[in-house]
């Protein structure tokens, strides 16, 4: 089969079964992540292997897109009003998945503690190609506005993976080679957060000085903003930094020094995504086999499961005490529930690196990939409307209870 004919497939297919679901009240990227599985599924041998090596490029490119357009959307005063919860929902729901995998992996595995740790974190980490466009969605809705429920989501999305990817590839290093010390933790996730962000603080400003300086067309500066996100990615995946974090501080950054342009840049991003999605979500269904999710059998899915209680109850911890609403809360627990990007990335690395327990890690990704992703779809399809309220909905409450008061 040609790469011709599957791009055609993944794009064509991948609109139409996102279509269909639609229609079934559901969101349209679990058509999109079936179709990939299918495809998968029954063209794996026929598939050509260079799309294995461009797979990892597009799904990069995809989830640029859609954190600038996270960045162009987070203005200054939107991220403070979302203050202290969106700090602690970027590390507290993680640190408490990722340690409790790691006691739930010893006991139902048979894991040591190194292995059930890099296991436990790699399965922490929550999913920002399907978080962030449905946050991004209900922002443009109105929905959690008034205590900028999704924008406390959105922030701590993005720090939540740099922190599961850094223990990861810490206690990878341990189990491959024994050198890295759990003192290193201390310093290894600021030093990738500091590293991602301060590079696209600086490229945000450069780009708000071209813009304002230059009347550039608009196609023109689209490509050198994604030129230079792209290589600031490339350039923090050789240092080990959170790249994608600098990513969605350029958008904001050039929305505080050039709020003009970035807002144009903002509504031609969200037509880019339309397309770029589909091949995200396609490719990560692409990235599923079935046969080696059903090896991890229900013992992984009760360890996912457990995992998922933990990360809940950090999330409730987290917003304990900021003003949100229980019902607030309780969207929050929803939202960061879905996993893909980071398992389909790392789930068969242990394997690769020789880790005698890494088909079993490569199982447990994969089963985390097909449960969390559409329960977490679904979930925030049928709550988040309910859950959340606009503006005008919480005014016309008020005005109901003052009606309704003696």
């Amino acid at each position: 089969m040609s790469l011709g004919i599957v791009f055609f497939c993944v794009l064509f297919f991948g609109l139409y079964a996102s279509k269909l679901v639609n229609l079934l009240r559901l969101p349209g990227v679990l058509g999109m992540v079936f179709v990939g599985i299918a495809l998968g599924y029954y063209f794996g041998d026929a598939l050509p292997p260079s799309l294995n090596e461009g797979a990892g490029f597009l799904k990069s490119l995809a989830l640029i897109i859609i954190l600038l357009k996270a960045g162009l959307g987070i203005s200054r005063a939107t991220l403070s009003r979302a203050g202290l919860p969106a700090l602690l929902m970027t590390f507290i729901p993680c640190l408490f998945e990722g340690i409790a995998l790691t006691f739930v992996l010893q006991a139902l595995f048979d894991f040591d503690v190194v292995v059930a740790g890099l296991t436990g974190f790699m399965l922490a980490a929550v999913s920002p190609a399907v978080v962030v466009p449905s946050m991004l969605e209900l922002k443009a809705e109105g929905y959690g506005s008034e205590r900028e429920v999704p924008t406390i989501v959105l922030a701590g999305a993005s720090v939540d993976d740099v922190i599961a990817i850094t223990l990861f590839s810490l206690c990878l290093g341990m189990a491959t080679t024994g050198d890295i010390a759990w003192q290193a933790v201390a310093w290894q996730i600021p030093v990738s957060i500091i590293t991602g962000l301060l590079p696209g603080l600086a490229l945000g400003l450069l780009l708000a000085w071209v813009f304002k300086r230059y009347n550039l067309p608009l196609v023109e500066k689209i490509l050198l903003m994604l030129t230079l996100a792209v290589l600031l990615v490339e350039v923090g995946h050789w240092i080990n930094a959170a790249a994608l974090l600098g990513v969605m501080a350029m958008g904001f950054i050039l929305l505080e020094k050039a709020e003009q342009q970035a807002t144009e840049l903002s509504s031609l991003f969200g037509h880019i995504w339309y397309f770029a999605q589909i091949a995200l979500f396609v490719l990560i269904g692409l990235s599923v086999d079935v046969g080696v999710a059903i090896g991890a059998g229900a013992t992984g899915l009760l360890a996912i499961m457990l995992g998922l209680v933990a990360r809940s109850i950090g999330v409730l911890l987290a917003t304990q005490f900021s003003s949100l609403t229980f019902k607030e809360r309780l969207f929050c627990v929803i939202a960061y529930m879905p996993k893909a990007t980071v398992q389909a990335a790392l789930g068969g690395v242990a394997l690769a690196a020789g880790v005698p327990e890494g088909e079993i890690i490569l199982a447990l990704a994969v089963m985390a990939i097909i449960f969390t992703a559409p329960m977490g779809l679904i979930g925030l399809n049928l709550f988040a409307r309910k859950l959340l309220t606009t503006p005008q909905s919480a005014t016309q409450a008020s005005q109901g209870s003052e009606k309704l008061a003696p």
